[in-house]
């Protein structure tokens, strides 16, 4: 390479100039390799191999391996902050405790134990893989009823096919304008992505695979297969929410297989693995936000995590051991148990902050609604899908319902039960649109909780779904608010502008089909029925469903948005109530937060249809 002379420069001074240049670059160099070459002599640990490793030498791990809101969010700036990023920035303190607690070192052990999962899938069928075929002889009854859940009179069997009819408009118009997108605009007619999802795409998609097929529409749910199998992307890149990624595509691809035998087991697998990770802290309690494209560590150095997020990870996680053959998924959901039982809890309540590396709660703000909600859910229904064997989920359940009760649970002047929020000893006298699931939650765990108590909680599971009517019936478009108040002479309406909106949510719907299940009262079909004509009239536009900005607006003001839940949830729990009880019988079926059917677990006759094969491969040999 020919240097040029610099002008003004003697060619003595330039040589000066290169003799330093040589000997600094020589020292540098040498510095450089001693310091890479002492990399080997420190421990084998499973980081420095992903640093060192080629795409080609991965580990045994290998993953196979705007309304930007949370769904259990409401939709204050602060929420959404914290709802996306994990509640990062919370409290200073916690931050720089993390800062100094945390390192590679203390991680290394959970990470070494991720190792152990090398799926069925990856290396062929194990001895423990899981028969599809046992577990549809273990279904107490079919999943679809004798005759599709056809309801015998004309009049609810209309109302089923007009919910149909909607779904099969939602869908026609995503697919028409928004395919391999996460959600559709309807206004202006395009896909939204968002950012919740790491770079996922589809959730529509797969949020739709169990609605389609429970509905009979076999070309469209065909339609969502292919590009699941052709299409869907595990490799992306970027942060996701841990919680939106477990319960709308894991959830989602677990009810799939277990519906219809299709062939996404690989898919469920490898995706699970890719949020082991997130579980790579001092306590083991998960960060909310995981980058699915890679094994970094870069984001996990401060902050809290939230009760919602790491305590609605159960269900999809004892059904990936199941699927997979290995324990590890249960473990890491065991010990998020295991802590949460070890530590104080404030008047036996559960706070919404946890430090993942301190294992402390981080702040005393107690919710059913958003931040907190679907916890208590999980807890319930670990208890139902484990068959009712599983009592530390039962024990925590109720305890959590005494608390809540004793803390929480009001009347209001006009006589409506409602669930307050609780910050520190203060009351919140106001309950969001999430916590409107609680009706159907407290019915289903009605049976099974302390001796002569049956009918105190069906009781009060009526009393909060008639709360919840009341915010829908009160409104002028008879659709509820995202959160509504009980002070200042308020009785179930939203006072600030800010929680006006209605963006398509199926809670208080969730708790109708319930209801209705668990009583046959028939205002509860009715009260459903009053929804989809409100759906209908102000949420209905010319390419889709919208949500509004203003549930008290005579003239509606609509958000653009199609949410992915609608499709799981809302139409999915409007044709259940519109369905007879034999349509995914609740004997033998659990729902996910996202609507997603997840079968109980039979045990018994599980290890009894094991014992049978391995007796007849005996005989065989």
């Amino acid at each position: 390479m020919v240097l040029r002379k610099l002008p003004g420069v003697s060619a003595s001074g330039m040589g000066l100039r290169l003799s330093q240049k040589f000997v600094f670059l020589l020292f540098l160099s040498g510095l450089v390799t001693l310091c890479f070459g002492a990399l080997f002599f420190l421990p084998d640990t499973v980081r420095l191999k992903r640093i060192f490793l080629s795409k080609n030498e991965n580990p045994a791990v290998t993953v196979g391996h705007d309304n930007e809101l949370s769904k259990k969010v409401p939709g204050d700036p602060e929420h959404q902050r914290v709802a996306l990023k994990g509640a990062r920035t919370v409290e200073r303190s916690v931050g720089s405790r993390a800062q100094e607690e945390w390192s590679p070192a203390r991680a290394q052990e959970p990470a070494a134990r991720d190792e152990r999962v090398t799926s069925a899938a990856h290396n062929g069928e194990r001895g423990s893989a899981y028969s599809y075929e046992a577990f549809k002889s273990c279904l107490l009854k079919p999943a679809l009823g004798r005759n599709q859940g056809t309801p015998p009179d004309s009049e609810t069997l209309q109302r089923r096919e007009k919910v149909k009819e909607m779904m099969t408009f939602a869908w026609d118009n995503y697919k028409r304008y928004a395919w391999g997108n996460n959600e559709l605009r309807p206004l202006t007619r395009n896909g939204h992505l968002g950012n919740m999802f790491g770079g996922l795409r589809g959730a529509s998609i797969v949020d739709s695979l169990d609605t389609l097929y429970i509905m009979g529409l076999m070309e469209e749910y065909e339609e969502a297969k292919e590009w699941v199998q052709n299409n869907l992307d595990l490799n992306s890149n970027g942060e996701a929410s841990l919680f939106e990624v477990n319960i709308r595509y894991v959830g989602g691809l677990l009810s799939a297989y277990y519906l219809t035998g299709a062939e996404v087991r690989f898919r469920l697998i490898c995706l699970g693995e890719k949020l082991l990770p997130a579980f790579n802290t001092p306590t083991g309690i998960p960060r909310g936000v995981i980058n699915l494209g890679s094994w970094s560590w870069g984001w996990a150095s401060a902050g809290s995590s939230i009760l919602a997020e790491f305590g609605t990870l159960h269900l999809e996680f004892l059904h990936l051991s199941q699927l997979s053959g290995s324990p590890l998924f249960t473990e890491k959901v065991m010990n998020i148990r295991k802590l949460l039982n070890k530590i104080e809890k404030p008047h036996g309540l559960y706070p919404n902050f946890l430090s993942p590396v301190s294992g402390n709660w981080v702040q005393h703000h107690v919710s059913i609604g958003g931040l907190g909600d679907s916890f208590y859910e999980y807890l319930i229904k670990s208890y139902l899908m484990s068959d009712k064997t599983d009592q530390e989920a039962q024990k925590m359940y109720y305890s959590a319902m005494e608390a809540i009760e004793t803390n929480l649970v009001q009347k209001s002047p006009g006589g409506l039960t409602y669930v307050a929020e609780w910050r520190g000893g203060i009351l919140d006298h106001k309950m969001g649109h999430l916590a409107c699931f609680s009706g159907g939650m407290i019915g289903i765990g009605a049976d099974d909780g302390p001796a002569g108590q049956r009918q105190h909680y069906l009781d009060l599971a009526a009393e909060i779904t008639h709360t919840c009517h009341e915010s829908y019936s009160r409104s002028a478009t008879k659709l509820g608010p995202e959160a509504f108040r009980f002070d200042a002479g308020a009785e179930a309406t939203a006072t600030r502008l800010s929680d006006r909106y209605y963006i398509l949510r199926p809670e208080v719907i969730e708790s109708y089909m319930y209801m209705w299940r668990l009583t046959h009262d028939p205002k509860y079909r009715e009260w459903g029925w009053e929804a989809v004509e409100a759906l209908e009239k102000h949420c209905r536009v010319d390419a889709g469903f919208s949500g509004i900005r203003d549930v008290y607006a005579s003239t509606v003001s609509h958000d653009n948005m199609q949410q992915s839940f609608f499709l799981s949830e809302t139409l999915k729990y409007l044709y259940l109530l519109f369905s007879d009880d034999d349509l995914l019988p609740l004997e033998d079926w659990v729902f996910n937060t996202e609507a997603h059917p997840l079968p109980v677990i039979h045990k018994r006759c599980l290890q009894e249809h094991s014992a049978t094969q391995d007796h007849g491969q005996t005989n065989l040999e």
